[in-house]
């Protein structure tokens, strides 16, 4: 009985007693479960009895939720509300709250009775919902350049609580300046579920460069992080200020190609139809930007235009220029002349530039083309000219042939370097190449053929005296030359007469040179005496001892 009477004084005191001046906070997400503690676990003091919950109504009234006594396992379910199946207590003492909803955010108390004391603490519950990425709709199909337009509607729904959104451009915010920026924010709460929409209209004043412009709104919620919407990029629409003309070729452009003349407006979006002028006649093309040249030639080098069709004085030009090239060669082909004949060479060109000559021989380069005034074997070949300038090149040729009869040049003989044999020489120039005779049988050692000159070489062994003849033709003439060959034997002793003839000789002159200078050295002393005696006055004993000098020189 005594108990019950505790109990029930407990219970009135708890409704009178006022809430504590401070008031712990709790965070809630909406939708799952909220735990509400009884002073952070420490509730169990010596003596406790039992462990109640209760909540503030709508109307300020006070509501029980269930009790816990200390002898029994379960709780005592008080709640009669939406409360009845949503509510619990954990083991710490803790109010347990499913599904939580924005009904949720009110004050709950936990009361703690022991046997000496009454505890209260009151507990404030809110109930955030986080925001998903807002999304950008009622979106412009484009923008006009420097026109205040409405860009879109940035959307963000069942917040709690609402959420701020802030438009981005390139990452960085826009600030509404009420003239070239203004936004206007509204925000509505489901009459259902206490939940916040935002919406956040924006007008824009776009320039040229916000063709490439992201744009993006961002939702800011005090349950972070933010979310950002998916960036939108706008068509920015303006009118075409400046033409272009491109000219699109090969460079250099050369006579036969087609050259495509491509015009450009740099309005957005940009023109599409455009008049040409092709040389002072005008070409319209519609729904293309682009206008053909094929097979130009050097005639159609001049000025070029193209303009809007409705603004004509709106218009770019160019200039082309046609490569071309012509080249004349005289003579081309063969070329057949006779030797010491003359050649006149013509190279005549025409070009769009200056053009460079380059003359090859036989694939040699050549500084400058012959003068062949005089034509000789050694000027024949294949005579190769390059005429070019950028993007072209000519190549002309001619073949020179120079042909006349065979002469010779010389006829020589030698020992062969055993010394056994002789060896015969015989050099010869003409055109065609000479065939050679000899008048002896011997043995052929090489033959060369270059610039038009032979050489034939014939090996012997005479066993006497011969005269040897070297015969050259062609088709144009014929030429003999002789030469002595002698035996080895009368060779040796032809070779041993001079030998002797040459030892007598030198003794000879050698003889010959040593009384040459005793004469001169003889008549020199006699020269000095006369002079000194005529001309110089010297003492008596120099007199003398000049005399005894003289007399012996004469001895």
């Amino acid at each position: 009985m005594h108990l019950v009477i505790f109990l029930f004084g407990v219970f009135i005191a708890a409704v009178i007693l006022p809430p504590g001046s401070c008031i712990q906070t709790v965070i809630g997400l909406y939708g799952e479960t909220i735990e509400v503690p009884c002073n952070n676990g420490n509730n169990k003091p010596d003596g406790l009895i039992f462990t109640k919950w209760k909540y503030v109504k709508d109307d300020g009234t006070p509501g029980d939720l269930l009790v816990k006594q200390v002898q029994k396992d379960d709780a005592i379910m008080s709640a009669t509300d939406g409360y009845k199946n949503r509510v619990s207590i954990a083991t710490n003492s803790s109010l347990l709250i499913t599904q939580g909803s924005l009904t949720d955010q009110r004050i709950f108390t936990c009361l703690v009775v022991s046997l000496t004391n009454l505890d209260e603490y009151p507990v404030e519950v809110k109930v955030y919902k986080k925001p998903s990425a807002p999304v950008i709709k009622n979106k412009a199909k484009e923008l006009e350049n420097g026109k205040l337009m409405k860009l879109g509607d940035c959307m963000v729904e069942s917040v709690n609580p609402a959420a701020d959104l802030i438009w981005m451009k390139n990452n960085q915010p826009l600030v509404d300046d009420g003239k070239t920026i203004i936004i206007t924010s509204t925000v509505t709460k489901d009459p259902s579920t206490g939940l916040s929409s935002t919406s956040s209209n924006l007008q824009y004043t776009a320039r040229k460069d916000d063709v490439t412009s992201q744009f993006t709104c961002t939702a800011k919620h005090v349950s972070g992080p933010n979310h950002v919407s998916a960036p939108e990029i706008f068509q920015i629409h303006y009118p075409t200020e400046k033409v272009s003309l491109q000219v699109v070729s090969q460079s250099p452009i050369r006579e036969g190609d087609n050259v495509t003349l491509k015009c450009q407006g740099d309005g957005n979006p940009p023109p599409t139809s455009f008049n040409f002028n092709i040389k002072g006649q005008k070409v319209t093309v519609r729904n293309k930007d682009a206008y053909t040249l094929t097979g130009i030639t050097r005639v159609d080098s001049g000025v070029y235009k193209c303009s809007l069709l409705d603004n004509e004085e709106m218009e770019s030009t160019q200039i082309i220029t046609v490569s071309f090239l012509d080249v004349s060669l005289i003579p081309t082909g063969k070329v057949l002349k006779k030797f010491g004949e003359s050649l006149v060479v013509s190279l005549e060109k025409n070009a769009s530039t200056e053009a460079k000559v380059t003359w090859t021989k036989d694939n040699h380069k050549l500084d400058k083309l012959a003068n062949f005034s005089q034509l000789t074997y050694a000027d024949a070949g294949l005579y190769v000219c390059d005429v070019s300038i950028e993007g072209i090149r000519r190549s002309l040729s001619f073949e020179l042939t120079v042909e006349g009869g065979p002469r010779i040049l010389s006829l020589t003989k030698h020992r062969s370097n055993d010394g056994k044999n002789k060896v015969l020489t015989c050099e010869a120039d003409g055109s065609p190449k000479p065939d050679v005779q000899w008048s002896v049988n011997g043995t052929d050692n090489e033959m060369s053929y270059v610039n038009g000159k032979a050489t034939y070489k014939l090996t012997v062994v005479p066993s006497k005296n011969l005269t040897v003849t070297c015969h050259v033709t062609n088709k144009l003439g014929d030429d003999t030359k002789e030469i002595s060959v002698f035996s080895q034997k009368n060779e040796d002793g032809a070779e041993q007469a001079k030998l002797i003839v040459g030892v007598v000789v030198g003794l000879f002159l050698a003889t010959a040179l040593v009384g040459l200078i005793y004469w001169l050295y003889i008549k020199k002393s006699r020269q000095g005496s006369w002079k000194t005696g005529e001309k110089e006055m010297g003492t008596s004993e120099e007199s003398k001892k000049l005399e005894e000098n003289n007399h012996k020189a004469d001895v």
